[in-house]
């Protein structure tokens, strides 16, 4: 996967200083693909929302630390890990809370097909651990792209 991220300027001390190095853990333990250290930094409980998408098998609810942290390998296994791309170009962090803005894109193993679309990531740090994991993404196109030409999504191997 390759990705960029904007420069991060240190800011004040306290609970943004904080947020903003966990999230910066976060991305840095998702581009090394690094599931355990995924784990430790997910709450045990987290409020996960990404709409879920019957077609893509790495959509899904998750609430567990080891479940969020999965979605990393879910993601690589159902997709081409070369063609995976991210850029980040709003790194805005309030407190507790972080929202990362960029784009996205990839291919299905599967089909072949890519996806590509803008997201934000809004991300809450409590105590060192991430407890919200919010992601609004381009679920159209990455469906289409799980879906063979003229075909059900369900004749994808690994989808619900």
């Amino acid at each position: 996967m390759t990705a960029t991220f904007p420069a991060a300027n240190a800011g004040p001390a306290g609970p943004a200083q904080d947020t903003r190095a966990v999230v910066q853990e976060f991305l840095a333990a998702r581009m090394a693909g690094d599931t355990e250290r995924l784990t430790t930094l997910f709450a045990d409980e987290v409020d996960w929302l990404l709409a879920e998408n019957p077609a893509v098998p790495w959509i899904r609810p998750r609430s567990t630390a080891a479940e969020c942290a999965a979605q990393f390998s879910e993601l690589t296994e159902h997709t081409v890990p070369e063609d995976a791309r991210a850029s980040v170009d709003t790194f805005l962090v309030d407190g507790t809370d972080a929202v990362l803005m960029g784009h996205l894109s990839g291919t299905v193993r599967a089909t072949g097909r890519s996806f590509a679309g803008p997201f934000a990531l809004r991300l809450t740090v409590e105590e060192g651990r991430i407890t919200r994991h919010h992601l609004y993404e381009n679920s159209v196109s990455i469906a289409e792209a799980c879906t063979e030409l003229g075909g059900p999504a369900a004749t994808i191997p690994g989808s619900k």
